[in-house]
């Protein structure tokens, strides 16, 4: 008899009956495809699932909308003017919460020198130095402040020396209008408790905030203008920031030229 290469051997006959028998014993009695089936896992599939309970409603806060500039500024003024001394105006600013540099500043710088002097100097910001000690112009722009003041026979006993904004902007970058505005009104009111008789602007920035002006600084320093204090004008002079001085040191002529007009006027008021 030829061998048929499609004919099953007597021993492949047996087992598959064998394997038969045990798939009908097992329950396996239909096929439907080669791949395997989890016929439980279906049957868990086919159950109606009850429906999961809402989640209850979460109450969330209504958004905040952060003030405006000009109620910053109004907020700024009605506590600068409920100080009435510059223990009470720094309390005022420790307390004050509309400008955003407290939040990133190690500490606030309010002032340093004599609050009774007739001279008062103010800057822009302070720096890394003046924000880790806490008093301003006491890094290398501060050393050229007194070598300045020495050069007429001042030092900080003989001045009050301030900053428009009091706490450090990150990177000692220029403070913004927004950073600017919050904080003036403590300034001015600052001004008026020291009352001094001559108002020294150190730099562009404290100048046009407290002058008003857009003028260039080259063009204003060595001037008199007068500062509009609460009705009363005293004499303010502009001058050269000694940080801008450090960097430009062939400039420190022009600030002996207004040191020597800031000497002529404190003799002329008999400081």
């Amino acid at each position: 008899m030829a061998n048929n290469s499609n004919s099953v051997s007597t021993d492949e006959a047996k087992a598959l009956a064998w394997l038969l028998r045990w798939y009908a014993e097992m329950g396996v009695d239909l096929a439907v495809d080669a791949e395997p089936h989890n016929r439980f896992a279906e049957k868990d599939l086919q159950k109606p699932r009850r429906p999961a309970p809402p989640e209850p409603a979460i109450q969330r806060p209504e958004p905040r909308l952060a003030p405006s500039a000009d109620a910053t500024a109004q907020s700024a003024t009605e506590a600068a003017r409920a100080a009435q001394t510059l223990d009470e105006l720094r309390a005022e600013l420790l307390a004050f919460e509309g400008c955003t540099l407290k939040a990133t500043a190690t500490q606030l710088v309010f002032a340093d020198g004599n609050p009774e002097a007739d001279i008062m100097i103010v800057g822009e910001a302070p720096g890394a130095d003046e924000d880790r000690i806490g008093r301003p112009f006491v890094g290398r722009a501060g050393q050229l402040l007194d070598k300045m003041l020495a050069a007429i026979g001042l030092d900080r006993r003989h001045v009050y020396i301030a900053n428009v904004v009091p706490w450090r902007p990150p990177g000692n970058r220029t403070p913004t209008p927004i950073e600017t505005s919050a904080c003036l009104p403590f300034m001015r009111r600052q001004i008026e408790l020291v009352h001094p008789k001559i108002l020294v602007c150190l730099g562009a920035a404290a100048t046009q905030t407290l002058l008003g002006t857009r003028e260039g600084i080259m063009r204003i320093r060595g001037r008199w203008h007068e500062y509009d204090m609460e009705g009363e004008k005293i004499p303010a002079i502009v001058m050269l920031h000694p940080a801008y001085l450090l960097r430009q040191p062939s400039h420190k002529k022009f600030a002996w030229q207004d040191l020597r007009e800031l000497a002529k006027m404190a003799n002329k008021i008999g400081n």
